[in-house]
């Protein structure tokens, strides 16, 4: 029984593969019936090893609207733009501040650009009146907060080291007289008068450093300052040549014609800010050379000028609260003069001071630039010839100023 079954195991295997075999055989015939019938169709030559369809996976189709571009990520493009900008503004902040051979240029040249923009800032986008002291008070708060918080993550002396703390209190006390002489002689003179009295203050400061830091005053010097002045007076020349103003006075039923003249007293005040702004110029650098950290002497001022300018809010002027927009724009002119103040100083701790003030002109002639190209204003002769003194003055101060001093 059991040679019976596997018998018919055996049958029923071998009919199986019989199946299979006769299967295979008849579709490899309808296979060759096909192939034979398309090559006498098409006179082609047929391969010989033929694939099923099932395996073969179509080709796209591929024109200039479906190339394959990578997806990129719009937020990873905009930090490796961000990084590369920092990687190639973080180095060159280095090397100028550093102490190489033109740092003490560069220093003194970004801070006069610094000033250049935020007087562009002021004059754009200001809306609303905000007194003169409590401006100046919230520049000084906003300097005296940076400056401390720089000292702090340095790990330097707050109020500097002893043996500078006389300079550094001398330094705060020139700064004050000079800032503050400068707003009354705004307040009272012609705006274009104010600012070319102010602009003496490099002359004063080279005058101051070589009486009071034995510096020598090279032809080249001179020349430089005399060149860069004579340029500002070119600038502002048809508004120097106004000997007064006529104003109107009164309602509209009496009215008054007064010729204003410019006050003695207003110009003397002009020149005392810029004297004692040379004097203050000589302080910082030699504070900032004693205490080898210039933001000390940003530090000092900002500690003598923050509350005497809220006092002089409180008893001169009346208080305006500021808007958003306005009080936006106090901060953002606060940061710019903590740092244009810092570059001022690194400057002054580099290079000797009669050089460093030469550069300071370029501040006059970035703002006739400004004006002329952007603002649409009549470029004049004077402009022109001022703005070209200036910049020749200044290259020349560089080029020829390259020696670092030896100490």
């Amino acid at each position: 029984m059991g040679s019976s079954k596997s018998e018919e195991r055996r049958g029923d295997d071998d009919d199986d593969d019989h199946l299979v075999i006769e299967m295979i055989s008849q579709t490899n015939n309808d296979e060759t019936v096909v192939l034979s019938s398309s090559s006498d169709d098409d006179k082609e030559i047929t391969p010989l090893l033929v694939v099923s369809s099932e395996l073969v996976v179509p080709r796209p189709r591929i024109n200039i609207f479906s190339l394959p571009y990578t997806r990129r990520n719009p937020r990873e493009e905009m930090k490796k733009v961000a990084e590369t900008d920092v990687s190639l503004f973080y180095p060159f902040v280095l090397w100028m501040w550093s102490g190489s051979k033109y740092s003490g240029f560069l220093c003194v040249a970004v801070s006069a650009s610094i000033y250049c923009i935020m007087h562009v800032l002021s004059e754009t986008f200001s809306a609303q009146s905000i007194p003169s002291f409590e401006s100046v008070f919230t520049r000084c708060t906003i300097i005296l907060i940076l400056s401390f918080i720089w000292l702090k993550r340095v790990g330097q002396p707050i109020f500097g080291p002893t043996h500078a703390r006389s300079l550094l209190f001398l330094r705060a006390l020139m700064g004050f007289l000079s800032m503050f002489s400068f707003i009354y002689s705004v307040r009272s003179l012609p705006l274009s008068q104010a600012i070319v009295l102010n602009f003496t203050t490099p002359i004063m400061a080279s005058i101051a450093a070589r009486i009071l830091l034995q510096e020598k005053l090279k032809l080249t010097d001179v020349g430089g300052l005399a060149c860069s002045f004579f340029g500002l007076l070119f600038i502002f020349r048809p508004m120097l040549i106004t000997q007064g103003r006529s104003t109107e006075i009164g309602d509209a039923s009496v009215k008054y014609v007064a010729r204003i003249n410019h006050p003695v007293f207003s110009v003397c005040v002009g020149l005392f800010s810029s004297i004692t702004g040379g004097i203050s110029d000589c302080l910082i650098r030699s504070a900032a050379k004693a205490s080898d950290q210039p933001v000390t002497t940003v530090f000092s001022f900002s500690v003598l000028a923050c509350p005497a300018a809220a006092i002089c809010t409180y008893a001169f002027q009346d208080f305006v609260l500021p808007n958003f927009y306005s009080f936006f724009l106090m901060i953002v002119l606060g940061v710019l003069s903590f740092f244009a103040e810092v570059f001022l100083a690194r400057g002054l701790q580099l290079e000797k001071t009669s050089r460093v003030a030469n550069i300071q002109y370029i501040e006059v002639a970035l703002l006739q630039v400004w004006s002329i190209s952007i603002a649409r204003a009549a470029p004049s002769f004077g402009r022109l010839a001022g703005c070209l003194l200036i910049f020749v003055s200044v290259s020349g101060t560089m080029y020829f100023g390259r020696e670092k001093e030896v100490e």
